[in-house]
């Protein structure tokens, strides 16, 4: 039964609300007062169905309300235990919106007649237009979604209330590039192995945040940070831009973010501290995803404490800005640990755009914590070549080398850069016009490094574009070829007197994701054969994105093996999902490949190259073997320390005769970069007892940055699970509080909205040390 209310509820419900916060920071154009933030949000490619809507079914008791402050000024509510709001659909995704306050009690959510989750929609404060449930992971069909009143919660007769659905319609053809036979499994599904080659590939769990940046900080966790946009995961009120990924659980949990941190870079320092720098303005009216009360993130430095909590429920983000931040503003910029234990911050450009110019270019690299090195107390040091390497010289190519020095590779060119004398020694440039950089992104690799040649460093470099960086973008197409080139220098006198070693992979591809494995070899996943890095930029765009024809089968890179074999996809199965712009991969603990994102967007969207937030893993063979386990592993390691590791045999491996211990750094993953990435074999040997292995920690910093690591011991080409070490004491970098004070003198707090709100005025200055 309807009933007709011209009110918000009854007024036997109407408890003294908590009054709802204008939670915004930026006022949008053309108003003086902000106004209270709704989650609700329609993105293209999806159809919102309104509570009036003939579709949906209610049985039970229910009441009509009417407010502009409802979708579509309608929203139907119900005390009554038992009643239920039904709606069949067609498609892969359905959210559920409502409201949040006092009154609200708890309801079932069933999808195709199946229990899968009980919501509690009270709240202390009233909200309108809440994203209460949403599901994104469902076959492309037709479905039912009910929800039905459950009669709990704080209080007596508690109220549940339907304002919209909003359904993800999804594709009903796969891309044309992909093979049906070799497609992902359903959710869950457990695939079988046809041979010791067989890989696997399972669709499981969803971000709830579009997954941009991605790296992992414990054995049960990984954190995910997106820009500020309308994902589904929502953190007091409004949509989260950032989230902690349950690995075991699958479960998501959000994180607060104050600045919007859209192309940011990220690093662990020597404590374990992740800070995460850089990002983008306050985004204002050019998008729809304005007016998320977020602060400019150009110039922030985000803190992450350490976390080994497994609930990792007291694990947060730090912002203020007034006091820790960086010295000029970056957006696309490289973060990576030197042997110090504190972070190198290169390049970027002053502002968000796409391909960067000599306008916004910031060519210059800054330390955190800040340094007094070369007379720069704390300011930007100037590096030549990322002025020369104009134009597609975002998120460089940057990594540590065992003899601390620095390699660096953008557009079609590479350098070493020695770090304490400010130098750089130029390096042959990339074969055949090929750009490896923002927005022709490839995927670079320090290989692993070995005592048995002296921890000797080589590059590696993988697909990318030939398209000419200085045509505008009504000039390139969506269509335009990535390279399916690989090259590799190795950094001693003669390997760069000999230049690159160019092999070609099965596929062309920009945007890769290059991910190293215990055992030495290369996964290369994700990506693009056509196009260009980014959105909303070049002709024939597919939807919003610059580049088509997704990369759907993955490729082992043996890097020990003779040139012509080194690349395979036997066993590899094909996804269904296209990784695209802002996808990522990572290895993870349990030694399996998580592989998530994909959002060639301005705002989350449904239409062709939609906004992903599902994840899939891919299993190497050795996942289906008896593995190496590891007793009681230490939580730290020193530099040339030898400890002792108790180590269980499988026992088909009883006779081993390779084993090796790796000690690998997973990363800071975003647009194709893998920071830090760093795979070193320790010297290990076989104690007497045959069930002991004798390790010896790295050398000297350079060898490995001191900071948190993973060890891996491998028998047989078979990795145990991975457990993390400190590497090193555990101290923090090195703090220089007269360049810290001289940062936080010289420069403004969020320098690009001060430039704005100066522009135009005569009084005043601007300081823009950059």
């Amino acid at each position: 039964m309807i009933i007709l209310a011209l009110v918000f509820f009854p007024v036997l419900l109407a408890f003294a609300w908590a009054k709802e916060s204008a939670w915004n920071g930026q006022t949008p154009s053309g108003t003086e007062t902000p106004g209270p933030f709704r989650p609700y949000y329609v993105p293209p490619g999806a159809k919102s169905y309104d509570s009036s809507s003939p579709l949906i079914h209610f049985t039970g008791s229910w009441v009509d309300s009417f407010n502009t402050m409802y979708v579509a000024t309608t929203l139907r509510w119900t005390d009554e235990k038992g009643a239920a709001a039904r709606m069949t659909f067609v498609g892969t995704g359905i959210e559920w919106f409502g409201g949040l306050d006092r009154s609200h009690g708890i309801a079932a959510v069933f999808i195709d007649g199946k229990k899968v989750q009980e919501i509690d929609t009270w709240s202390n404060v009233s909200r309108k237009q809440q994203r209460i449930f949403w599901t994104f992971n469902m076959p492309y069909g037709k479905h039912t979604i009910k929800v039905r009143n459950l009669g709990k919660g704080r209080v007596d007769s508690p109220v549940i209330d339907i304002d919209a659905f909003v359904v993800t319609e999804g594709h009903t053809i796969l891309p044309q590039t992909l093979d049906l036979s070799n497609a992902t499994p359903q959710p869950g599904e457990i695939q079988s192995f046809a041979s010791q080659t067989q890989w696997t590939l399972q669709q499981k769990g969803v971000t709830g945040v579009s997954a941009m940046q991605l790296t992992v900080i414990s054995d049960t966790h990984v954190l995910i940070i997106d820009k500020v946009e309308h994902n589904p995961l929502s953190i007091g009120g409004h949509p989260a831009w950032a989230a902690l990924f349950n690995l075991r659980t699958h479960a998501v949990r959000p994180l607060k973010v104050e600045s919007n941190s859209f192309c940011a870079g990220g690093t662990f320092l020597s404590n374990g501290t992740l800070i995460n720098v850089g990002g983008n303005p306050v985004v204002g009216g050019y998008t729809s995803a304005a007016d998320f009360g977020d602060l400019d993130g150009l110039q922030a430095v985000r803190i992450f404490e350490p976390c080994p909590s497994a609930s990792a429920v007291h694990c947060n983000i730090y912002e203020n800005h007034s006091r820790i931040r960086m010295a000029s503003p970056r957006w696309y910029n490289t973060v990576i640990r030197i042997s110090d234990g504190s972070a190198m911050i290169v390049g970027g450009s002053k502002k968000g755009g796409w391909m960067n110019n000599e306008t916004v270019n910031n060519p210059t690299i800054e330390y955190w914590p800040p340094k007094s090195i070369h007379n720069s107390i704390g300011l930007p040091i100037h590096l030549p070549f990322l002025v020369r390497t104009l134009n597609a010289n975002l998120f460089p190519i940057v990594f540590s080398l065992p003899d601390d020095r620095i390699f660096m590779a953008a557009n079609q060119d590479a350098i070493i850069y020695d770090w304490r004398t400010n130098q750089e020694r130029p390096l042959p440039r990339i074969p055949n016009e090929c750009r490896v950089t923002y927005p022709m992104a490839a995927a670079g690799l320090l290989l692993p490094l070995s005592p048995e040649d002296d921890y000797t460093a080589e590059i590696l470099l993988c697909g990318g574009s030939t398209i000419d960086d200085t045509k505008p973008g009504y000039e390139i197409s969506s269509q335009d070829s990535a390279s399916s080139q690989c090259s590799r220098l190795l950094l001693t006198d003669q390997g760069i007197a000999a230049g690159w070693v160019v092999e070609q992979m099965p596929e062309a591809r920009h945007m890769p994701d290059a991910v190293l494995l215990p055992t030495g070899e290369v996964l290369i996943v994700n990506g693009a054969g056509t196009g260009i890095s980014g959105y909303g930029n070049v002709i024939n765009q597919v939807g919003q994105s610059n580049a088509d024809h997704p990369v759907l089968t993955p490729v082992l890179y043996d890097p020990t093996a003779p040139v012509g074999q080194r690349f395979s996809s036997e066993g590899m199965r094909s996804s269904a999902i296209p990784r695209m712009y802002h996808s990522v991969a990572t290895l993870t603990p349990n030694g399996d490949i998580m592989v998530a994102g994909s959002n060639p967007n301005l705002d989350r969207s449904e239409v062709k190259y939609g906004t992903e937030y599902r994840v899939e893993w891919v299993g190497p063979p050795y996942m289906n073997k008896n593995r190496p386990l590891v007793h009681k592993p230490p939580k730290a390691l020193l530099y040339g320390q030898n400890l002792t590791l108790s180590v269980k045999f499988p026992s088909s491996t009883a006779k081993a005769r390779n084993i090796k211990v790796a000690l690998m750094d997973l990363g800071f993953v975003t647009h194709a970069v893998h920071a830090n990435s760093r795979l070193v074999y320790l010297s290990s040997s076989l104690v007497s007892d045959g069930h002991s292995l004798q390790i010896t920690g790295p050398p000297r910093p350079a060898v490995y940055p001191p900071g948190p690591g993973w060890i891996y011991v491998i028998v047989d080409s078979v990795p145990s699970v991975g457990f993390q070490v400190m590497v090193g004491n555990g101290d923090g970098p090195p703090v220089d509080h007269i360049a810290w004070d001289n940062l936080l003198k010289m420069t403004a707090v969020d320098q690009y909205e001060v430039s704005k709100k100066m522009k135009g005025k005569k009084k005043g200055k601007y300081v823009d040390n950059t």
